[in-house]
């Protein structure tokens, strides 16, 4: 891209970002349509600024061919009609848990964390959630399931969060801060092994646990 491109570029995106501001609904949704991931992606966010994102708009970003506006779907779906904690349209909902098997890393990674934030989740989102976090290549997206699975707080994914405490530190910790919505003997004896972790962060979260 050549120094010119790169200053039009620009400036389409600013004009995204200042039409989310600047209540210019039309601008934002001409910009939907940008040839630049980076200016459609800051055009989704903008229209949702202005209350005029559409289930249309969420889906057919889900689906756009470049990484950077499908993360942004994810990240805009957690407060699209309704806010974190509500339940979300259904159509949306799969559209990001689609979204887990996708073939770019980070996207797996803001999925997974989209889809705790507005339970419930489906018996199948559930399930390829615990995959995620017991299997999956990347550390981050294994952290993310976990987080997604204990913000969640359903039993069908309280195995994959155990299982997830004898992971790599950064995971263990998530684990076992996501253990707070459950309880039982295996969740106590998770929590009381943390607490020896040779991890100080592990240890930490498991005392803030403990009876």
């Amino acid at each position: 891209m050549t120094g010119r491109q790169l200053n039009e570029t620009v400036a389409r995106q600013r004009r995204a970002a200042l039409a989310g501001y600047g209540g210019d609904i039309a601008t934002a949704r001409e910009l939907l349509q940008d040839v630049d991931a980076n200016v459609r992606a800051t055009a989704l966010g903008a229209l949702h600024r202005l209350d005029a994102l559409t289930k249309e708009d969420l889906l057919d970003a889900s689906s756009d061919p470049d990484p950077i506006v499908r993360r942004r779907a994810c990240t805009e779906s957690t407060t699209w009609n309704g806010s974190i904690g509500d339940p979300i349209d259904a159509e949306v909902a799969s559209a990001v848990a689609l979204l887990l098997d996708d073939d770019d890393i980070s996207v797996v990674e803001i999925a997974a964390w989209a889809c705790g934030e507005r339970p419930p989740a489906s018996h199948a989102t559930m399930a390829r959630l615990s995959e995620i976090a017991t299997t999956h290549e990347d550390a981050l997206c294994r952290e993310s399931a976990v987080a997604a699975l204990g913000a969640l707080g359903d039993l069908s994914g309280l195995p994959a969060i155990l299982s997830a405490t004898t992971d790599k530190a950064t995971v263990r910790r998530r684990a076992v801060i996501a253990l707070a919505p459950f309880e039982g003997a295996e969740v106590d004896a998770a929590i009381e092994l943390a607490t020896t972790d040779r991890d100080w962060q592990v240890r930490q979260a498991a005392e803030d646990l403990s009876p």
